[in-house]
Formats: structure tokens, sequence, C-alpha cells
């Protein structure tokens, strides 16, 4: 009689979080059933570019956080502070071996039970980071097609610059760019502005100056759009925040975008019209430390 055969299975590697910056694994993690950001979409997210194993532009992105959170009216707790919240960054990093290029997706949102009206105004979160497959910003070698998303508008509120977990625009848009294979749609608020895309920060450049939309307008009050601008200003080039309309793409020498997990994205096509991309490799290169 032959003897039997033992079967082998490989424990799957442990998955790691973070839950109100406490590492934990997946069993941890807040229950959706019970949660007001699942229900209700009460709340914000945050994400954070990994760089050589580190976060990238921290405190800009700690700054936005607590500007989501006043905006809204969410409490913190007094010990949720920047280095507090860089510990428990770098805890998650290292329990995910990710000592290059990686994401951080943190979420936050309203604590405790109650409807439309919320029974606590505390603020919960939890985040989740993951490699990526490079360390440095990569410009793209084909450029993208974009055109405006004609369905929906994006409405001017107080919540218009925060990343919020309310996106139904952005998932709606990013659904007709794909039924038209575009590669991204731009997105225009209630006064038919051209204020953003999908999922970046919008950048024209005519002439060696650079024009993005203005807060005030309603875009994602971007990290990297932040970042792209006090690079430029500290390179010499000029930078306006203004409105932006179609007539205005047709006119730009580039068009770009911005995100702080991309960093910069070239356009090559708007309709009819096509673009250079100097601009867009000049200042991926300065975000790499070239």
């Amino acid at each position: 009689m032959k003897p039997s055969t033992l079967l082998r299975f490989d424990a799957l590697p442990r998955e790691w979080y973070l839950s109100d910056g406490k590492l934990v694994d997946e069993g941890a993690l807040p229950h959706p059933l019970r949660n007001r950001g699942f229900g209700y979409a009460d709340g914000f997210f945050e994400t954070i570019r990994i760089v050589n194993g580190r976060p990238l532009y921290l405190d800009l992105h700690f700054g936005r956080i607590l500007d989501s959170c006043r905006g809204h009216k969410l409490i913190v707790a007094p010990d949720f502070t920047l280095d507090r919240f860089a510990e428990s960054i770098h805890e998650l990093t290292e329990a995910k071996q990710i000592k290059a290029g990686g994401r951080i997706r943190a979420t936050f949102f309203r604590d405790g039970g109650g409807r439309y009206t919320p029974e606590q105004d505390d603020v919960r979160w939890f985040a989740e980071a993951q490699s990526l497959p490079d360390n440095d910003f990569v410009l793209n070698t084909k450029g993208f097609t974009v055109d405006i998303y004609p369905e929906m508008k994006k409405p001017l509120n107080p919540l218009a610059n925060f990343k919020n977990l309310a996106a139904s625009i952005y998932v709606q848009s990013a659904i007709w760019a794909r039924s038209k294979e575009l590669d991204e749609a731009l997105i225009v608020n209630d006064r038919h502005q051209i204020i953003e895309s999908t999922r970046s920060n919008l950048f024209l450049a005519s002439n060696g100056v650079l024009y993005t939309p203005g807060l005030d307008t309603g875009p994602v009050g971007g990290v990297m759009r932040a970042a792209v601008i006090h690079l430029a200003l500290q390179k010499g080039l000029k930078v306006y925040e203004c409105d932006l309309t179609p007539q205005e793409l047709l006119r730009a020498d580039e068009l770009f975008l911005t995100n702080a997990i991309r960093g910069i994205q070239w356009v090559s096509a708007y309709r009819t019209k096509r673009y250079f991309n100097h601009t867009s490799q000049l200042i991926t290169g300065w975000l790499n430390g070239q």
C-alpha cells in the first residue's frame, strides 16, 4: 500500500492595515454595515505617494486632512498630530515591506450611529498600503486623450475642494470616458467652467506660463497641484489661477494632469487639438529631483 499523500497548504501572507493609527489585521477593521462612511458617504479620503519607502509631501497631506475634518465638521482627537500620523504610516509601510514606490489610501469617517443626523462627530480612520512598480514618477509615453464630460456638473459648495467619499461624478465621468475610448474626462462646475479631470488637477501651458483653475471654482485642492505650483514658482515659471473654458484649451501649447500618486500625466489630444509635452517632462524631472 502506498503511503497517503499529504496535502500542503501555504499560508497566505498576513495583510496589515491601520485603524485609528494602530497596526491591525483585516479582522480588526471597522465593520462596513456600522460605518457612516459606507452608509452615508460621511467622510473623505486621502491618497499618499510613497517614494524610497517614505511618504511624500506628508505635511501637505496632513494639512489637507485637518482642513477636510473641519469642512466635514469632524472632531479630531488631541493626539492626532503630524508626528503621530507619520509614525503610523511608517509602521504600515514597514509591515507591508514597502522599501521603494508605493501608495497609501487613508479613509476618514464620522464615528457612531444615527441617520442623517449623526449621534456624534468624532472622526475615525483606517489606511491601507500597496507597493507600486515604479519608485520615481514616470511620465506617460503616450499622451492622454480627453474631452469634457457633459452629463453631470460639479456643484460649488464648502466641500468641493476635498476628496469626499461621495464621488458619484468621478465614477460616472470615468465610465463615460471609457465608453468614448478616452483616457480621462474633464469635469465642469455648475458655472460651466472646466475645473479638473476625473482623477487629477488640470494645468495648461501657454507661452511658458502655467494656468490652473482656482480653488474657488471647485476643483479638489490637490497636494500635487500645490507641489507643482510651488516648484514652478521656485524655478522661475509664472503660474496663474484662473477660469478655464474650452477656448483656453484650444489655445494652449500643452495640457497636463497632476495627482499625488501619478505625478504628471501629459495630454496629447482634446478633440481636434494636439499638444506637446516639454513642460510635462521638465516638471517630472523636478519632482524626481533632477
